[in-house]
């Protein structure tokens, strides 16, 4: 385990490799950023959004929480959204769950866990959408993974939700929103290959914003 102290003799010796590559390295990137990618991630110590996907500083704007929900009433998520769609021109939106993911597990089990319930109640939402689905798969294990994949979808459906997304999708034709789970086990990246034009296209007879 990494102690205190090695820390910061770490971020020295980052210092130094990314000047040997480029001397201008640090100065490039303090004048601004233009990410392409927007991930919402879990917050979960073992799944860092740019080391699975191998980019570098100043190619992904990163929010993180426990379980990667897209809340409404959460303006954290929604602060980022926002800055990231309408600011940042971002031309992709990710949200990336993980299999064995403590927070949807958590979801699965009878307990009462605190302040954690109200957080936790839009994974049991997203249960309670799929029931007939995930009440089917008999092994647990296999019942646990479904649901990480579906609260992914659920999760775009409520980032398609946003007027932000909607209008930009209108006029520029992006940003485009992907599901993706992270393969724990085997550091496996993987794209659920949801149909976001038509996502957007179904929830839009109730969910649009745009007044077109």
């Amino acid at each position: 385990m990494t102690t205190y102290e090695e820390i910061f003799e770490n971020n020295r010796r980052w210092i130094a490799a990314k000047k040997a590559g480029d001397p201008q390295f640090f100065e490039k990137i303090a004048r601004s950023q233009h990410p392409e990618y927007l991930y919402i991630g879990c917050s979960d110590s073992r799944v860092t959004a740019e080391e699975i996907m191998g980019v570098e500083p100043g190619e992904v704007f990163v929010h993180r929480n426990v379980a990667n929900l897209v809340n409404s009433t959460d303006l954290n998520v929604m602060a980022v959204l926002n800055y990231g769609v309408r600011h940042l021109g971002v031309k992709h939106i990710i949200v990336c769950g993980h299999y064995n993911c403590g927070g949807v597990k958590a979801a699965m089990e009878a307990k009462d866990l605190g302040i954690l319930n109200p957080w936790l109640r839009n994974i049991r939402d997203v249960y309670r959408l799929h029931k007939k689905e995930l009440n089917s798969i008999s092994d647990e294990g296999a019942r646990y993974n479904r649901l990480v994949e579906l609260n992914v979808q659920e999760q775009c459906v409520n980032v398609s939700k946003l007027a932000s997304v909607q209008q930009g999708y209108m006029d520029h034709g992006y940003p485009e929103v992907h599901g993706w789970v992270f393969d724990i086990r085997n550091g496996e990246l993987i794209d659920l290959k949801l149909d976001f034009p038509n996502i957007l296209k179904d929830i839009q007879e109730i969910y649009r914003l745009t007044g077109e």
